[in-house]
């Protein structure tokens, strides 16, 4: 990976340049970076050749860096030290550092504030139907550890957002599985109902492990579940139908819910779901 004028500066003409790009033998990853991968990656590394010296991935890049991008942004967020200039570039979400970033790491050659920073930083920065499934999955896919989430939260205090930070981490569960049983569970919760568990097993007449619930409260026999897009595939209802037939001869009371219900009318979900857990 070269800037353009270090490729100048080592014999290769304007128009040689021009030649390479068009020929595929060299791609232009950045304004005035090039390469010869151009790749998602690789245009990454080519705008941190552009970028202030000490500046890192953070944010929605950063979780998305550490494997837990829930978060989504059509921009390119990163962290730039205090004091440092801030670039105006397109396409690319410029954050002034309040706080330091310690122990930053490298992913894939990009320069990456630690994960929990990431992880913090959103979930005092987004809305909490968003933060909620980036802590889940923070957690879920072993970025960290819920200790270095609060070891972190310590560093936030007083700046805006940290109590949403704070009592989302509390909530924060690696057990969700996707990010609308994260919604889901965060809406029940909201309702001033007990916090569901999530992929609860339910076991037959011999203790063996038969089906598997998005959310559920054993002590009720109460079930939850998220609909999404698979459960339209014919055999996936075949044998959802089975699935819910069983459940129901062994006392289980379940209620299944659609994006519809989720972002359309959630107090539906709360009224519903209130009702079950209160008649016998």
């Amino acid at each position: 990976m070269w800037r353009y004028d270090e490729l100048r500066a080592g014999g290769v003409t304007r128009g040689a340049v021009r030649h390479r790009v068009e020929a595929g033998r060299l791609g232009r990853l950045s304004r005035g970076v090039y390469g010869l991968a151009d790749d998602e990656t690789s245009r990454l590394r080519a705008l941190f050749r552009r970028l202030p010296p000490g500046t890192v991935a953070g944010f929605h890049t950063g979780a998305r860096l550490h494997r837990f991008g829930a978060a989504t942004s059509d921009k390119v967020h990163v962290i730039v030290p205090t004091g440092g200039s801030v670039p105006c570039i397109r396409g690319v979400a410029a954050h002034q550092s309040v706080l330091p970033v310690a122990g930053a790491v490298e992913i894939a050659g990009v320069p990456c504030a630690p994960a929990a920073r990431c992880a913090v930083d959103l979930a005092r920065a987004v809305r909490r139907t968003d933060a909620l499934p980036v802590l889940d999955l923070c957690l879920r896919v072993g970025a960290c550890r819920r200790e270095d989430l609060l070891e972190e939260l310590a560093w936030h205090a007083g700046l805006r957002g940290v109590r949403q930070a704070a009592r989302l981490v509390e909530l924060a569960d690696p057990r969700s599985e996707c990010r609308q049983e994260s919604q889901l569970r965060l809406l029940v919760i909201d309702a001033g109902l007990p916090p569901p568990e999530p992929q609860l097993w339910v076991l037959d007449e011999d203790g063996v492990p038969v089906y598997r619930l998005d959310l559920g409260y054993r002590r009720q026999r109460v079930g939850v579940e998220y609909d999404g897009r698979s459960h339209l595939d014919p055999g996936r209802m075949h044998h959802d139908r089975a699935r819910l037939n069983w459940l129901a001869e062994q006392g289980w009371r379940m209620r299944v819910y659609t994006a519809v219900d989720l972002y359309r009318r959630p107090s539906h979900i709360q009224t519903s779901l209130r009702l079950l857990l209160t008649t016998p």
